[in-house]
């Protein structure tokens, strides 16, 4: 039984023979993890044709008491968080947002919650200064993650908000790898190919 260290609060980054494509060129956060198994939100593909003020309206939540959201807000993509429950949304998010009974401190700045209620405090102009909206979520059983580590899958470093909240989402996978030092172009087998 594989004892710590466990990757909550850092980032997985897809080796390029992951041999998954869901998972090509992933930056995926860790939410939790320990010997039960391990989730994440992949943080860089967003969901086609989908932003938060849809997320809205197939809630019936677009003409609840309260003002529009500003425009931007309602225009904020929705990523694809993973393969697993890709019904189900997720709201990674700064920890100035907290609820006790719905949302899982991952770090002491970053937290992820599931309810609609995030959606409406966002609506209403009470959510978290940053977030990222998800649907699915990337799972692992017991020991699946680490042996796609050892088979180098999946690199890992730690996460920081930049990342994860700050530059564009087409920019994350190489910003991750430089923030390992790593060139992406000397990991990539398709070099020259658009």
């Amino acid at each position: 039984m594989t004892k710590g260290p466990y990757l909550d609060g850092q980032l997985l980054i897809a080796m390029p023979g992951i041999g998954d494509p869901r998972f090509d060129r992933s930056v995926i956060y860790m939410c939790a993890h320990s010997e039960q198994g391990a989730m994440g939100i992949i943080i860089n593909k967003i969901t086609p044709m989908m932003c938060f003020g849809d997320l809205l309206s197939q809630l019936d939540m677009a003409g609840e008491d309260a003002p529009a959201p500003p425009g931007e807000l309602m225009q904020m993509p929705v990523l694809f968080g993973g393969p697993v429950e890709q019904g189900r949304g997720f709201v990674l998010h700064t920890s100035d947002y907290f609820t006790a009974d719905s949302s899982l401190p991952v770090t002491e700045n970053i937290a992820l919650t599931a309810t609609v209620d995030i959606l409406r405090a966002m609506a209403r102009g009470e959510g978290p200064q940053r977030a990222v909206l998800a649907l699915g979520y990337s799972g692992w059983a017991p020991g699946q993650l680490e042996n796609e580590i050892q088979h180098n899958g999946w690199l890992t470093c730690p996460a920081d908000e930049d990342i994860v909240f700050g530059i564009g989402f087409d920019e994350r996978y190489t910003a991750a790898l430089r923030k390992l030092k790593i060139d992406p172009a000397m990991l990539s087998r398709d070099s020259g190919h658009a």
